[in-house]
């Protein structure tokens, strides 16, 4: 059953007033301005637009005129401008040529209308506008120019009431909940081969449906992603993780063909066979296990994503030996490909080599220190995440095990026991001050031995104790 259609909000009443106010700067001083893209698409859906974008006929100079202290950000006429605490883009209205790269335009010609600047927008329902048109576009700029001069704020005011510029379809898309691409899907998508993740991100978190002609070009089309940088990919690939059902739109990331291109490794998990939910593969239990971590957890749904990518390469008769290990390296790889922060990427690769934990019940609590030195008191409710989400992945519901490991854990933890080095009565100074230990590593194996023992026995983390201990093992290695 079709959605139910959308009443166009009051637009003048649903923008900010510092959006106004700059909208009426621009029109007092006789150019156009419109807010414009996914900000009106957000109202149009009943979102909160998370940043409001406007375009103007001015140029980037007259705009620094226009409002004092802007700054001028690049090459496509963007223009910062703070307004109430606030910063806000301003782009002068451009049309994008030669796309040689399938990245960015390679030349941008700048222009006096917003019904050109929408035609090179990505989709339709990116493709709509509010505002006025200047009195006589163009025509201050012309004079001004002969004269040696800037434009003059001649007109005081817009030549027609604000109004919605929609000169593609997009309210109606947006009352369809469907993803369109403006014109030619084909060309839009060769342009920019993002364009085409971007569908998927969008249609996934705005929950749209791809329209025919636009998902067909992107199955045509998909090979060119292999053009894109790995800094790109992620920024879509975080965003379509953030999504409430993120599976929707990984799935149609290869359904597309878009998923063997960018990321092979996971490509690799369909059709893997694996004792879990029945009928099911290894690329349904991903996705299975990416849903069941919590959204605003970023680095476990990532880790979740990747937790398995080990097991194609490991199978054997039925069985991924090792595979954690496998999937580790591989992890990083993918990270480094990505260009992901050095901090996310050692996370994720740390919670993909430990997903497979072992933990039992006669365990004491000696194990339990281990274990929590072993993870790092900081990674541990990032692995506990994620091991609940693979046991959902694996059709399975709440573990006691891992419930009994969580209390236990907490109870080390709240007990304030020694877990790492720096909670040792002694540290390398003192060893080498007070034994005459050499600077290296041997120094970080007697530390690591005295941790050890401190680990199994809480009480000997005395400083004359350890001291006498560590003089014990040097004596022995000599």
């Amino acid at each position: 059953m079709a959605p139910p259609p959308i009443t166009p909000p009051d637009l003048l009443s649903a923008i900010p007033p510092p959006v106004l106010c700059l909208l009426a700067r621009l029109w007092a001083a006789g150019q156009s301005g419109y807010v414009v893209g996914g900000s009106l698409r957000d109202v149009l859906l009943g979102r909160e637009p998370a940043d409001w974008d406007l375009a103007t006929d001015a140029r980037p100079d007259r705009m620094l005129e226009i409002f004092p202290g802007a700054v001028y950000e690049n090459r496509f006429g963007t223009v910062a401008v703070r307004e109430a605490g606030e910063v806000y883009e301003i782009t002068t209205f451009r049309s994008d040529h030669d796309y040689a790269d399938f990245r960015r335009p390679h030349r941008i010609e700048f222009g006096d209308s917003i019904e050109l600047d929408l035609a090179r927008r990505d989709f339709t329902v990116n493709a709509i506008a509010w505002g006025a048109q200047a009195a006589n576009p163009g025509l201050d700029r012309e004079a001004s120019a002969s004269a040696g001069k800037p434009a003059a704020a001649s007109s005081g005011s817009s030549a027609t009431p604000p109004h919605l510029v929609d000169p593609f379809g997009g309210q109606a898309d947006v009352n369809a909940r469907l993803l369109r691409a403006v014109g030619d899907p084909v060309a839009r998508f060769e342009e920019d081969a993002l364009r085409m993740i971007r569908a998927v991100r969008l249609a996934t978190t705005l929950g749209f449906a791809l329209e025919p002609a636009t998902r067909a070009a992107i199955e045509a089309r998909a090979e060119v992603a292999a053009h894109l940088s790995g800094e790109r990919i992620a920024a879509e690939l975080e965003k379509l993780l953030a999504a409430e059902v993120p599976s929707t739109g990984l799935d149609l990331l290869a359904r597309t063909g878009l998923l063997a291109v960018i990321l092979p490794e996971l490509a690799a998990e369909h059709g893997i066979r694996q004792n879990k939910v029945v009928g099911e593969d290894l690329w349904r239990h991903t996705l299975r296990a990416v849903d069941a971590v919590p959204v605003g957890r970023p680095v476990v749904r990532l880790a979740a994503l990747l937790h398995d990518i080990g097991k194609p390469a490991t199978l054997a008769d039925g069985h991924f030996p090792g595979h954690q290990s496998a999937g580790a390296t591989m992890a990083a790889a993918v990270m480094a490909r990505l260009r992901m922060p050095r901090s996310v990427a050692e996370r994720v690769v740390h919670l993909v080599r430990n997903h497979m934990f072992p933990y039992q019940a006669e365990w004491g609590d000696p194990g339990v220190r281990r274990f929590i030195a072993r993870i790092g008191e900081d990674a541990l409710d990032d692995l506990f995440l994620l091991r609940a989400a693979d046991n959902a992945g694996s059709g399975g519901g709440a573990d006691p095990l891992l419930d009994e490991l969580r209390r236990r854990v907490d109870e080390q933890i709240a007990a304030r026991v020694v877990l790492d080095r720096s909670r040792l009565a002694v540290n390398g100074q003192d060893l080498i001050s007070e034994l005459g230990v050499t600077p290296g590593p041997g120094l970080g194996h007697v530390l690591d031995e005295l941790l050890e023992r401190v680990l199994a026995d809480p009480s000997l983390n005395e400083r004359p104790t350890l001291l006498l201990l560590a003089q014990s093992m040097l004596a022995d290695e000599g």
